[in-house]
């Protein structure tokens, strides 16, 4: 016979079986993760692409050399930036800043037609197109126009942060110049770019970030076929290349620097000895 106590309280034994939610209860966690993970990749690859070439570039950059590549691209809120050097390479990126600063002004956005920019071998041309109603000066003047002005203070703000140089030239239609004297469209040409370099200097541009001031008179239509048309009164502000040199010092392309030396002249006809 058991002792009492035990019979009052039975010694009772349960065995569980291990299911399959035991054995894979984590799983789904992995698969979740790798889903969240792709899903992220695949919207910054559709942000990337609908972002302009400026983000592009300092994204790529950042992942080619994420120790100061990036850098060299300025941001929307801080223009073309103190780190920005123009090369051939990333010249498209300045002129897409360039012509997003002018769409975001509303009062510059009805002069987009009247504003041409390229990329030449010189650098990034800027032109200053005249119209009919002349615009950016006025009939026979060289000093610029309100409407002028507020671009060419834009434009002096934006490229005055680059450590590139910068030339301007003055275009004239060839129709003569209705003045009285000797003053003819070669000194009007030559005027109106030499105010437009005192206006950008006093706007933003260094005191020694123009490198020449050129007057072309109509020697250089942009339209040759029509000598008159209003487009051939313009004026052209350059952005130089910079190259970088073995030894440091940067200077803009196609500009010799201060130490260069010319080239000893060669005497194909040494005289003959005694």
């Amino acid at each position: 016979m058991p002792p009492l106590d035990e019979a009052k309280h039975p010694i009772i034994i349960i065995k569980k079986k291990a299911g399959h939610g035991g054995h894979h209860g984590g799983a789904w966690k992995v698969a979740y993760a790798d889903f969240v993970t792709a899903l992220m990749a695949l919207f910054i690859v559709l942000w990337l692409m609908n972002s302009s070439k400026q983000i592009q570039v300092a994204v790529g950059g950042y992942f080619k050399d994420p120790t100061g590549t990036a850098k060299m691209v300025g941001t929307a809120q801080d223009g073309s930036g103190d780190n920005f050097t123009i090369t051939r390479d990333n010249m498209e990126v300045l002129k897409e800043q360039l012509q997003k600063t002018i769409r975001e002004k509303a009062d510059l956005d009805k002069l987009k037609d009247q504003i041409e920019m390229t990329v030449t071998a010189e650098g990034l041309r800027v032109e200053l197109l005249e119209t009919e109603k002349g615009t950016f000066f006025d009939t026979g003047s060289a000093q610029p126009t309100g409407k002028a002005k507020e671009l060419l203070q834009m434009l002096a703000q934006e490229l005055g942060t680059l450590p590139n140089k910068i030339s301007l030239e003055g275009h004239t239609d060839s129709k003569p110049y209705a003045g009285k004297g000797n003053y003819s469209n070669w000194e009007l040409s030559a005027d109106r770019a030499n105010a437009t370099r005192r206006f950008i200097q006093e706007n933003g541009i260094r005191a020694d970030q123009v490198s020449q001031v050129r007057g072309y008179a109509d020697q250089r239509l942009r339209k040759p076929n029509n000598p008159e048309d209003p487009s051939n009164r313009r004026i052209s502000m350059i952005v130089q290349y910079l190259v970088k040199k073995t030894d440091g010092d940067d200077k803009p392309e196609g500009i010799p620097g201060e130490h260069d030396k010319p080239a000893e002249p060669k005497n194909e006809h040494p005289a003959e000895k005694h």
